[in-house]
C-alpha cells in the first residue's frame, strides 16, 4: 500500500507558479544585468578577479533556482542570501526576492531584525568590495541599500496586512450572515410561541365554556325540553365560535399575528357576557378616562380572559370581580378576584399545571409591567396586573 505522508508541502496553485516564475526571472535578470555592467564598467573590468567574478555569476543562478524553495523555508532562505551578500553581489536580486517573501509571511518583529541583518550586510559589503561602490562613499551606498531594502520588506508587510484584512472582512461576513440567520430563527421561533400564547389564551377560554355546558347536561339529563334546547343551541354556537377563533389563530401561519383581529378593552362586556351565560356570576367594572394603547389593552383583555378560565376550572361556583382602571399617569390596573368555590358534588378539586400563570407572566413582562397572583383572606383567588400605559 502506498503511504502518503501529511507533511508534504501544498501544491502550487496556477496562480503561484506564475508568481514563482516571474519572482525567479526578476531576480535572473537582476544577475544578468550586474554581469553586463561589470563587463563593461572600465573601473571594475580590471580590478575584478574572473575566477570570483565567475563565481559570483554560479552563486547567483544557484540563488535564483533556490527561490523555488523560499514558500518553505523563507527565513533560513534570506538569512543564507543576506550572508552571501557580504561579498557577493549577484545574489542580491534573490535575497530581494526572499526578504520580501518573509515580509509576507512573518511578524514585524522578525521583519525587522532581518532588515537590520541585510543593512549590516550591506555595511560589510561597502567594506570588503570597495571597487563596486563605483565614486560613492561607505555611508551613501549602505544609504542606498538600506532604502532598497526597507521597501522592499515594506511592501511584503502591506502585503500580509492587506491579506490579514481580507481574511477579515471575509469571516466578518460570514459572522453577519450567521447571526442574520441567528435572528430569523428567533424572529420565527418567538412567532410560534406567541402563537401558542393566542391559542392558550383564545381556545381554552372558549372550550372551558363548552365542558362546563356539556358538564350540566350530564349531571341533568331529565331537565324540561327548553332548557335542553337552550343548552345545546349553546353548544352548538360555542362550537361554531370555538372553529371561527381556531381559523383565526391558525392564521398566523400564513400572516403576522399583528394582521390578525385582536380584542381590546371595548371587547371586554362581550366576554363577561359569554361568561355569565356559563353559568358564572361575574361583575365587570372599567374606570379609564381614555382607551389605552392596543398592546396594553390586548394585554388587559388576555389577562381577564386566563383568568376567568381559570376560576371556572378551579373555582366553581364562585362569584368572580373584574375590575379594570388607569390613566397615562398611573398606568392600567386589572384585577380579577373570585370568591371561595362551592362544594363540589365528588370533593375532588381541579389541579391546576400553572402553564396559564405562566403564560401571563411572560405577556406582562415583555410590557415592563408586574403580576400578583395568590390566595386571598376569605380563601379564593386574585389575579392582578400592573401595566405601564406606554410600554
Amino acid at each position: 500500500m502506498k503511504h502518503t505522508g501529511s507533511t508534504d508541502p501544498p501544491r502550487r496553485a496556477p496562480r503561484d507558479w506564475a508568481i514563482d516564475t516571474g519572482l525567479f526571472m526578476a531576480a535572473a535578470a537582476y544577475g544578468v544585468l550586474i554581469s553586463g555592467l561589470r563587463v563593461e564598467d572600465p573601473h571594475t573590468a580590471g580590478t575584478i578577479p574572473v575566477w570570483l567574478f565567475n563565481l559570483d555569476q554560479a552563486v547567483g543562478l544557484l540563488a535564483c533556482i533556490a527561490l523555488w524553495f523560499r514558500r518553505r523555508w523563507p527565513l533560513g532562505l534570506a538569512l543564507v542570501l543576506i550572508g552571501l551578500s557580504v561579498y557577493l553581489e549577484m545574489v542580491v536580486g534573490a535575497m530581494l526576492v526572499a526578504m520580501f517573501t518573509v515580509g509576507t509571511r512573518r511578524t514585524p518583529q522578525v521583519c525587522l531584525a532581518l532588515l537590520c541583518s541585510g543593512v549590516v550586510a550591506s555595511f560589510a559589503h561597502a567594506l570588503l568590495r570597495p571597487e563596486l561602490r563605483l565614486g560613492y562613499s561607505v555611508a551613501e551606498t549602505v544609504f542606498q541599500n538600506a532604502i532598497l531594502l526597507a521597501a522592499t520588506v515594506g511592501w511584503g508587510l502591506y502585503l500580509q496586512h492587506r491579506r490579514q484584512l481580507v481574511v477579515s472582512l471575509r469571516e466578518r461576513a460570514e459572522q453577519a450572515e450567521a447571526e442574520t440567520r441567528r435572528s430569523a430563527e428567533l424572529a420565527k421561533r418567538q412567532a410560534r410561541d406567541e402563537m401558542a400564547r393566542e391559542i392558550h389564551d383564545v381556545l381554552g377560554h372558549r372550550l372551558s365554556l363548552l365542558s362546563l355546558h356539556a358538564g350540566a347536561l350530564s349531571y341533568r339529563p331529565d331537565m324540561p325540553r327548553e332548557d335542553l334546547v337552550s343548552a345545546t343551541t349553546v353548544l352548538r354556537e360555542g362550537t361554531h365560535q370555538a372553529l371561527q377563533d381556531l381559523r383565526e389563530v391558525i392564521g398566523v401561519l400564513r400572516a403576522p399575528v399583528s394582521e390578525l383581529p385582536q380584542p381590546t378593552l371595548e371587547d371586554l362586556p362581550v366576554l363577561i357576557e359569554e361568561t355569565r351565560r356559563a353559568g358564572m356570576s361575574v361583575s365587570l367594572e372599567i374606570d379609564t378616562p381614555q382607551a389605552p394603547p392596543d398592546r396594553v389593552a390586548r394585554a388587559a383583555y388576555r389577562i381577564t380572559q386566563e383568568a376567568l378560565t381559570n376560576a371556572r376550572k378551579h373555582a366553581p361556583g364562585a362569584e368572580v370581580r373584574v375590575a379594570v382602571s388607569g390613566s397615562p399617569e398611573e398606568g392600567l390596573s386589572v384585577d380579577v378576584t373570585n370568591t371561595p368555590p362551592a362544594p363540589t358534588t365528588d370533593g375532588e378539586a381541579s389541579r391546576s399545571s400553572n402553564q396559564g400563570l405562566l403564560g401571563l407572566s411572560e405577556r406582562v413582562s415583555l410590557l415592563r409591567g408586574h403580576l400578583e397572583h395568590g390566595p386571598t383572606d376569605e380563601g379564593g383567588w386574585r389575579v392582578g396586573a400592573r401595566l405601564p400605559w406606554s410600554p
